[in-house]
């Protein structure tokens, strides 16, 4: 799928659907000279490997319609009007009834990007019991701590984890972090995993004080302690999908790692909208795993439920 570069607003057909794409020549990460049409091209490119961490969840938008270096805001309700083809995910949450979008194919991968979302933000449960998640994981945010320390707590977390048997895989946050998602069997509650997660941060906190904190307070934050943020496990939160780009002057990519290039040293800025490509090119999708419905950990399980 090839995204018109020369024209300020195009309508693609997809199959049968739609899409009207505009203000194409927008910059959109000025450092760079990428324009809103590279963001939309960047995932028509990624969209086969990138639609299955995607499919039948719900989609946070955080909408930057002047691009990465202005003003965003967070959207959860389907806009009106929309296309009569988007599946949508309609449950209670919060003040009310919600229907959020869903990206389950590319034309609303291309949709929901041409109203400025530049990350994409899906829920962690699917749409068919949205309190019962298939993954828990951890945000490692660095505060005042430099990344090499990140990577450090990340494979302390890699250590505890599959020293009680979870398989876990680690992706860059594309901003300043890591992140580390262990794919779990349905079944418990997102409470419950919230409490699981919870409690695996304060003993990593207490086993490894020189590098983990648990305090959100930054003015009480220990200096050069990585934040390991459990509460991103809670209902409604969301961290940016897997091969997302971030509003990065470089226009960074959350990206799929292995745990050895985590050992070996990388940086943020190593994985960009421009390089991703030829990354899944050569080594394919390394989190496969992550959505597959084999090889799930029983966390039920592990809590005696």
């Amino acid at each position: 799928m090839k995204i018109p570069r020369d024209r300020e607003n195009a309508t693609l057909a997809i199959g049968r659907r739609r899409v009207t794409l505009t203000n194409l020549r927008k910059l959109f990460f000025p450092e760079i000279g990428a324009t809103k049409a590279d963001l939309l091209q960047y995932y028509a490119d990624v969209a086969p490997t990138l639609l299955p961490h995607l499919a039948d969840r719900a989609m946070v938008m955080k909408r930057y319609p002047q691009g990465a270096t202005g003003a965003f805001f967070f959207m959860k309700r389907t806009p009106s009007p929309h296309p009569d083809w988007l599946e949508t995910c309609t449950f209670e949450h919060g003040s009310g009834t919600i229907t959020f979008p869903m990206v389950n194919d590319l034309a609303a991968l291309l949709w929901i990007v041409n109203l400025g979302c530049i990350d994409l933000n899906p829920w962690y449960a699917r749409c068919d019991d949205v309190e019962r998640p298939d993954y828990v994981h951890f945000d490692l945010d660095p505060g005042s701590a430099p990344f090499a320390t990140v990577r450090d707590v990340a494979l302390v977390i890699r250590d505890g984890l599959e020293g009680i048997g979870m398989p876990c895989y680690p992706k860059t946050s594309g901003s300043q972090g890591i992140h580390i998602y262990v794919p779990i069997k349905r079944g418990p509650t997102q409470r419950a995993v919230w409490e699981f997660a919870k409690a695996f941060a304060q003993a990593l906190a207490t086993s490894e004080p020189d590098l983990v904190t648990i305090e959100y307070r930054k003015e009480r934050r220990p200096p050069g302690r990585v934040l390991v943020d459990y509460n991103q496990n809670r209902s409604g939160a969301t961290l940016a999908s897997v091969y997302s780009v971030r509003p990065t002057p470089c226009a960074s990519v959350s990206a799929p790692v292995t745990w050895d290039e985590l050992e070996r040293g990388l940086e943020i800025e190593d994985f960009t909208m421009a390089t991703m490509p030829a990354r899944i090119a050569q080594r394919g999708d390394i989190w496969k795993p992550v959505s597959a419905a084999r090889g799930r950990y029983d966390l039920a399980r592990l809590l005696g439920g």
